[in-house]
């Protein structure tokens, strides 16, 4: 019976701070934490330092590039490519934004992009709907892929030690082998479904209707937002050209170990030579970048990557807390179940991803637990994409964000909510991801 209460204080405070978002998540995981401990008389769990560490790095040198104004390089070649072939927006868009995430390792950048992949659409006639509901589902996609995001090198930490099936320990590239086709093929499906989503707008009586209107006509169609011809400093190529070679650098020793030097008798962790090369990077770009202080704590990628950090440390601790004192009982009663249905495992872990809203907070809440019950490290390498479920409800920043940029009314919500631009695109998606994934792993022999 105690568990049961102790559930229920859990998913209280997890859906009460969902409601408030943000920093809330954190904060209010640590009444959990009061009520479990002081309350229940449970132990209290280790806060998830290791893998609090690593984001912090990550969030560090990432805030860092988009202060010296290297991520406007990035964006500058990514409209460059979508201007040239405006008629297959709907499907480069999304393999745009996920690249930009694969590179910076945020979903965030996708703000910058979609005023441009709304001029550019409009422009060319095409539902406005279409790229950019799929866009700001394939941003979020992309983390899982992205070598320096807070998701994958959290995982990274986290399953350091555990072996899978094939004998081996999961490493960067092994659990990037295995998300990066999933995770593009399931873009490339969304992309070609989207295309045909929705009524063209010469068809569409709504927006007709709302274009009779000359000065509403003038306010749909705007002036077009763009970075080309802007001659970007030297610097800011310099910028961006030293973190790509840092996750360059961080990728080689991945799958080089003989590389790293040996500690205790064995390779470096790559937990450590992912925060210590971040760390670099973040210090020379700094420096070639000219950045000033400021411009670091008060950019996007700071203050999100915060919000995560704080977000893990409460969430993590109150979940590690609450199920660490129940692992027999749920290794007993859940180990069976998933050994026969493995797929039970993304399910749930998509659902507390909408709960949590952070693929970082959801696995470093949740693998722990999964782990601990017997789930294999294969089976959570090949369904690390289910950590991307907040394109349920229509609540997640960037998704609110394609819906403001959107002037055509076409990106919107639902009258019952669920029924919103971005929920087949991101079950297609992720489904797709996973799928692949989970056949790529088993081909290997991961699992």
């Amino acid at each position: 019976m105690d568990f049961y209460i102790q559930l229920l204080v859990v998913l209280a405070v997890l859906f009460y701070a969902a409601r408030k978002g943000g920093i809330a998540l954190g904060l209010f995981g640590g009444i959990g934490v009061v009520v479990l401990v002081f309350g229940f008389g449970l132990a209290p769990g280790n806060p998830p330092i290791k893998v609090m560490l690593v984001m912090l790095s990550v969030i560090c040198a990432g805030a860092t590039l988009q202060a010296s104004g290297g991520l406007d390089v990035m964006l500058q070649i990514a409209e460059k490519i979508l201007r040239k072939h405006p008629k297959y927006i709907t499907i480069l868009a999304p393999f745009t934004t996920v690249t930009l995430t694969f590179l910076c390792g945020t979903g965030h950048v996708v703000y910058t992009m979609l005023p441009i992949i709304y001029d550019i659409s409009i422009k060319t006639g095409i539902r406005p709907e279409r790229p950019l509901a799929a866009s700001t589902v394939a941003a979020q996609m992309g983390i899982i892929i992205s070598p320096v995001s807070v998701a994958v090198v959290s995982l990274i930490a986290m399953l350091s030690g555990h072996v899978m099936s094939n004998g081996q320990e999961v490493d960067l590239i092994g659990l990037l082998s295995i998300t990066i086709p999933g995770t593009l093929t399931g873009v490339l499906v969304m992309g070609i479904w989207s295309m045909r989503r929705g009524k063209n707008l010469e068809d569409d009586a709504s927006f007709q209707k709302l274009i009779s209107d000359e000065e509403t006509k003038k306010y749909v169609y705007g002036e077009s937002k763009t970075l080309q011809g802007v001659k970007l400093p030297a610097k800011q190529w310099y910028s961006m050209w030293i973190f790509l070679g840092s996750i360059a650098v961080i990728a080689t020793l991945g799958a080089m170990p003989e590389l790293r030097p040996i500690i205790n008798g064995k390779p470096l962790s790559m937990v450590l030579v992912i925060q210590m090369f971040m760390l670099l990077a973040g210090a020379v770009i700094y420096v070639v970048g000219d950045v000033k202080g400021k411009a670091v704590a008060n950019n996007e990628v700071f203050k999100s990557g915060m919000i995560a950090l704080v977000a893990v440390f409460g969430i993590a601790w109150m979940t590690k807390t609450m199920f660490g004192a129940h692992i027999g009982d749920i290794k007993e009663t859940l180990g069976g179940i998933l050994q026969v249905y493995p797929w039970a495992y993304a399910v749930v872990f998509v659902l507390v991803s909408k709960l949590i809203n952070s693929q970082g907070a959801t696995l470093a809440a949740m693998v722990p637990i999964a782990l601990s019950i017997g789930v294999d490290a294969g089976l959570v390498v090949a369904f690390a994409a289910s950590c991307y479920g907040y394109f349920i409800l229509p609540t997640y920043p960037s998704d609110l964000a394609a819906i403001n940029f959107d002037r055509s009314g076409t990106t919107k919500i639902g009258r019952f909510v669920i029924n919103h631009s971005f929920i087949i695109p991101g079950i297609i998606g992720v489904g797709t991801s996973l799928t692949v994934s989970y056949i790529v792993a088993t081909l290997v022999g991961i699992i």
